[in-house]
């Protein structure tokens, strides 16, 4: 994932579990047990979704590893390069960059045998669509004509399907959208996009205890909160053929339980490290790690629906809390250099090409203790007295928000300004972010799904954003996202962008912390591991060695 963006313009995104997972012995159960490799299974980290198993209901990594190893979507992205190339699709062509006609190519299944048509697509979209079915990636739909009827800002739809989707035969759809979007279809690899089969609708509730898909594996059993089996798809007739009998996804609620079983061999891959092993790694592991940049930011997000966190005083106190932070200091103790503190809201990944643009954030990103001080009295003080950020305590977040609120309460003059909040699972702590029940600032992040600036904007801060965890909205900014979007030319589009980002420097919603790196370690029984522009691991190409 399912988080990131890959080519030109993307609308995907996926927000950063950075979980973990266990049980009390420090590891879970698995098929392969006592952690062996019978029939070249490679043993994986992993952390339980927050949501089912749904393409358009899956916006964060966890759920999104499963989709991207199931599915298959009309695009996909090359695992080096990230760049967008056809998978299911055989063309998708427009005259006008609105009006898109889609070929898939014939001999496509899913992993139940039936085939991947037109409607699978079709069908997928607009249920992703529907309000009412209310799937987190819902709004990648919105530029598809009639998504204001199937999916009101107010009032229940008008429609079940969109006008802008229609099936022309087997193997081919057309598709309207409500203005030129001239690369849209290089979305189209996001897991929002991709296609279901007739069972998910005839049986849905046996869909969701075991999902299907056209993608080069598939599952063969699900405990959850412990692990999920996935083999070969045997139906699977695209390029990335796996090179191993199988992924063990294996579910730990503790990084150092998930670490203790990778150096003692029962853990293959693991790419949720804890920050206490990042200076040993490489020693502990005999050199077996990789630690690249990434598309990844990270950030503190602040509930602008709280009244008390949405006045004209409160984004002084933001845009104060932000200079406050030694982000320098912090990423050498506690990351160990595998973070750079962030001067915008994208990544350095991206390059000048696709939008980054170094300084964006300005001053508000530069620590200054004094002036941090006088912007938060200016502002009437921290809203309730005292500033908590929300993190989940599964994951590997308590030293650096700890280093955060001391870095706050060194500039405030009081230990007890700042505390952190820890939250037990990740599906705990993104239901609560989702059910708006933050009264205070909560940690989020963001992982790319497309290359360029717009996945980072677009899905995160406009209006009807998927991912908009701070519900902020600011006309000015969607109107610019928008117009963006239409612009044929990539340059001026990149620039439309960069005035849209710079808006955040005022109102500042979120305040960029660091850009990470992505990071992973193996055992000796496996090889052949790397990371994808993404930060995920390629388990299609890990081999088990002989």
């Amino acid at each position: 994932m399912r988080g990131a963006t890959q080519a030109k313009f993307a609308v995907g995104a996926i927000v950063i579990a950075l979980a973990a997972t266990a049980c009390s012995s420090g590891s879970s159960s698995s098929g392969s047990s006592g952690g062996s490799n019978a029939s070249g299974v490679v043993n994986a980290w992993w952390g339980d979704p927050q949501n089912p198993l749904e393409p358009a209901n899956t916006n964060e990594v966890n759920g999104g590893a499963v989709e991207d190893m199931i599915m298959t979507g009309l695009v996909q992205y090359d695992p080096k390069t990230s760049k967008a190339e056809n998978a299911v699709a055989d063309s998708i062509t427009s005259s006008d960059q609105q009006n898109w006609t889609v070929k898939i190519k014939p001999g496509w299944k899913f992993s139940d045998g039936t085939a991947v048509t037109a409607t699978s697509f079709v069908d997928a979209w607009n249920y992703g669509a529907l309000v009412t079915n209310k799937q987190v990636n819902g709004s990648f739909f919105a530029y598809i004509d009639g998504y204001n009827n199937v999916a009101p800002a107010t009032g229940a739809p008008t429609a079940q399907t969109m006008s802008g989707l229609k099936v022309v035969d087997a193997n081919t759809f057309t598709v309207r959208l409500s203005q030129k979007f001239s690369t849209w279809p290089q979305t189209l690899g996001y897991t929002a996009f991709f296609p279901l089969p007739a069972s998910f609708f005839t049986n849905h509730a046996a869909y969701l205890n075991m999902p299907i898909g056209n993608g080069p594996y598939k599952i063969s059993s699900w405990t959850k909160s412990s692990n999920m089996q996935l083999v070969p798809n045997p139906d699977y007739t695209g390029t990335n053929v796996p090179k191993n009998g199988g992924i063990n996804l294996k579910v730990y609620t503790d990084t150092n339980a998930a670490y203790a079983d990778l150096q003692s061999g029962n853990l293959d891959v693991n790419n949720g490290i804890p920050n206490s092993a990042l200076k040993t790694i490489q020693t502990d592991l005999n050199g077996r790690y990789l630690n690249e940049p990434a598309g990844i930011i990270q950030t503190i997000s602040f509930p602008l629906y709280q009244a008390n966190w949405n006045t004209a005083g409160a984004k002084l106190v933001r845009q104060g809390l932000s200079m406050a932070i030694d982000r320098a200091t912090i990423t050498k103790v506690i990351f160990n250099n595998t973070r750079t503190p962030a001067t915008d809201w994208t990544s350095p990944v991206l390059g000048a090409a696709g939008g980054y643009q170094a300084g964006i954030c300005g001053d508000v990103c530069t620590y200054n203790p004094t002036k941090a001080k006088q912007l938060i009295e200016q502002g009437g003080g921290i809203p309730g007295g005292q500033l908590t950020i929300s993190y989940n305590a599964d994951g590997p977040h308590k030293e650096w928000v700890d280093a955060v609120c001391n870095s706050i309460n060194n500039v405030m003059g009081n230990t007890k300004a700042c505390v952190g909040r820890p939250v037990g699972t990740f599906a705990d702590f993104r239901n609560q972010i989702t059910n708006k029940q933050m009264t205070s600032p909560f940690r989020t992040g963001w992982q790319m799904d497309y290359p360029l600036i717009q996945d980072f904007l677009q899905p995160v801060y406009t209006t009807t954003g998927g991912s908009n965890d701070s519900h902020y909205s600011n006309p000015q900014f969607d109107s610019l996202v928008n117009q963006a979007n239409a612009e044929a030319d990539t340059t001026k589009a990149v620039q439309d962008f960069q005035s849209a980002e710079k808006l955040l420097a005022t109102d500042l919603p979120a305040i960029p912390l660091w850009y990470q790196n992505g990071t992973v370690g193996w055992s000796s029984k496996v090889s052949n591991v790397t990371l994808d522009p993404f930060s995920v691991p390629v388990y299609t190409a890990i081999t088990v060695n002989k």
